[in-house]
């Protein structure tokens, strides 16, 4: 099993950027994936984007693309989610979630950070 911690959230002004961190401690050889998800208030909780472990490659949703980029650094077991160009609608909870099993199967998530995004 894995633990994950996200931070990084707080107040940001629009147009602004934040950089949300996701520290991954416990059987990290297992992690195969990180996927990035939000939920906003009233709303569906929805994947921004992933990440597999192994070697970096990242997927990020259409509609997310060239505003918001994910990394990691797997020597530190920890993924980022960089935020540009940051838009009211943007606020939510944000979670970091693992998936070990390669099928897209996420079965340990963080508590979340809240990202708001004020006009």
């Amino acid at each position: 099993q894995v633990q994950l911690v996200e931070s990084g959230g707080g107040v940001v002004q629009a147009g602004g950027s934040l950089r949300l961190t996701c520290a991954v401690s416990g059987r990290t050889s297992t992690l195969y994936a990180m996927g990035w998800f939000r939920q906003a208030p009233g709303k569906e909780r929805e994947i921004v984007g992933r990440i597999r472990w192994s070697d970096g490659s990242a997927n990020i949703v259409d509609s997310k693309k060239g505003r918001f980029t994910i990394s990691r650094d797997n020597t530190k077991n920890t993924g980022f989610l960089q935020m540009n160009s940051l838009k009211p609608e943007d606020t939510a909870v944000y979670y970091c979630a693992a998936d070990r099993n390669s099928k897209g199967l996420y079965d340990s998530w963080g508590q979340g950070t809240q990202v708001t995004v004020s006009s």
